[in-house]
């Protein structure tokens, strides 16, 4: 019963086929506002879960536009040839970073993180 309003980035955790596609499974995280960092409201649909996201260290690669499936494909790819095989990061998953209201036609920022190990 609590509205937070929209919240950035907006994350998807991405988790690649083989061929570089996403797999059916994704998960979207939004980040809950400072105010209620502390006490979050409980969810009343029980698909979603309240989790703490500890810090990390991320290699990135940011690009604009409205982003679909294929861009953050396609922005995977490049972070992967850029790092080349010295760069230790997570495989098995990605994340998906958008930072604007679906509202904002021009200077819109999405970013692709490997999460370093």
């Amino acid at each position: 019963g609590v509205g937070m309003g929209m919240t950035a980035p907006v994350s998807i955790t991405a988790f690649p086929a083989e061929d570089g596609s996403f797999q059916q499974k994704v998960k979207v995280s939004l980040w809950i506002p400072s105010h209620f960092q502390d006490n979050p409201p409980c969810p009343t649909d029980e698909s979603i879960k309240i989790e703490e996201r500890q810090g990390m260290t991320i290699y990135s690669t940011q690009f604009g536009g409205y982003a679909k499936e294929a861009d953050y494909v396609i922005y995977a790819a490049k972070l992967k040839a850029a790092l080349g095989s010295d760069a230790a990061y997570r495989k098995d998953f990605y994340l998906c970073n958008g930072y604007d209201p679906p509202m904002k036609p021009y200077g819109r920022r999405n970013e692709v993180w490997f999460v370093k190990e």
